[in-house]
């Protein structure tokens, strides 16, 4: 029996360029940049420089560089995702690292492929591109899911200092200090930029743009109805942080209840992909005899279509808001 390692070998070189691309992260910019690290990364660049002002610069640089960056070719589809994950490279170094593994990607598929060199070219910028992107796009929703976690946390942090007669301002750099990344250092941010007189509500509605979020953007409302208005913003954020944990639950809930069909979707998608895989391993000329014929292609872009639809529908029929 005739077995063929090519579809292996483009699994594996993917699997490198991950890898390849998350280490070459960590040396850059080293523990600071990981979430799972208990001193935020602003707390840990202030313990390395004690400039302030600098160190407020460039966060807020690293905070803004790619959604201002979206006017460069194909760097919009990265950019949002970019910005959510807060990614410490700037664009163009992203672009080079793209370009970087695109080469590395087309060393090993001539080395363990015999694909010809368009083919492999192809390939090997896809994998580059694709394998950037993904990388970028798990940062983004580990980053997300866990600011989501902890800003009801925060908030019940800025009540209590609130009822104890500390100012709202001193409240958010409390929560700066005391809570880890991604929330003590965009917080960190909000607090050293009303130090330099801007204003805290405006400050939280960026940070809310920025991260796309509903529950920040309500934060951002209740602190700017309460500056105009007046009112006691201990209890506004009080009742805040009680709908804000109410909605994590229930977003928690739902997302159990629709893990087994996200699962099935997930299986039914990846599926044919799999066996076409193993076929193509295991007797690579199982499609000889037809692939000559004139409706072999027609025939592919149809199945091609159907995974598609199939992979849509499946994240359609899961994807409930809440």
């Amino acid at each position: 029996m005739q077995i063929s390692a090519a579809p292996l070998i483009y699994i594996l070189i993917f699997v490198a360029v991950l890898v390849l691309v998350e280490g070459l992260y960590l040396t850059v910019f080293g523990k600071s940049i990981s979430l799972n690290s208990r001193m935020s990364r602003r707390l840990a660049l202030l313990e390395k420089n004690q400039n302030r002002e600098q160190v407020l610069e460039q966060l807020r640089k690293e905070m803004s560089q790619h959604l201002n960056s979206r006017g460069i070719p194909l760097y919009s589809i990265l950019a949002a995702k970019a910005q959510k994950a807060n990614i410490a490279f700037s664009p163009q170094q992203l672009i080079m690292i793209m370009g970087g593994l695109s080469v590395v990607a087309y060393l090993g598929l001539t080395l363990g492929t015999e694909a010809s060199t368009p083919v492999r070219a192809l390939i090997a910028i896809a994998m580059g591109i694709g394998g950037v992107y993904t990388w970028v796009n798990n940062k983004a929703k580990k980053r997300m899911a866990l600011l989501e976690e902890q800003l009801p946390d925060a908030v019940e942090l800025m009540v209590r200092s609130l009822r104890v007669g500390h100012p709202f301002s001193s409240a958010i750099g409390i929560v700066s200090k005391e809570v880890p990344d991604p929330l003590g250092t965009e917080f960190g941010m909000i607090a050293d930029e009303a130090a330099y007189g801007r204003d805290v509500a405006e400050s939280l509605k960026a940070f809310a743009e920025r991260m796309d979020s509903q529950d920040l953007r309500f934060l951002a409302v209740a602190v700017t109805i309460q500056q105009q208005s007046g009112g006691n913003l201990a209890e506004i954020l009080d009742g805040l942080a009680k709908v804000i944990r109410a909605r994590f639950k229930l977003f928690r809930r739902v997302k159990a209840i629709t893990a087994e069909a996200k699962w099935s979707g997930m299986f039914l998608s990846a599926f044919p992909i799999g066996a076409l895989i193993m076929i193509s391993v295991v007797k690579p000329d199982y499609y000889d005899k037809v692939k000559d014929t004139p409706a072999f292609i027609p025939a592919a872009l149809v199945v091609a279509v159907f995974l598609v639809v199939n992979v849509v529908f499946m994240k359609m029929m899961v994807n409930i808001k809440v």
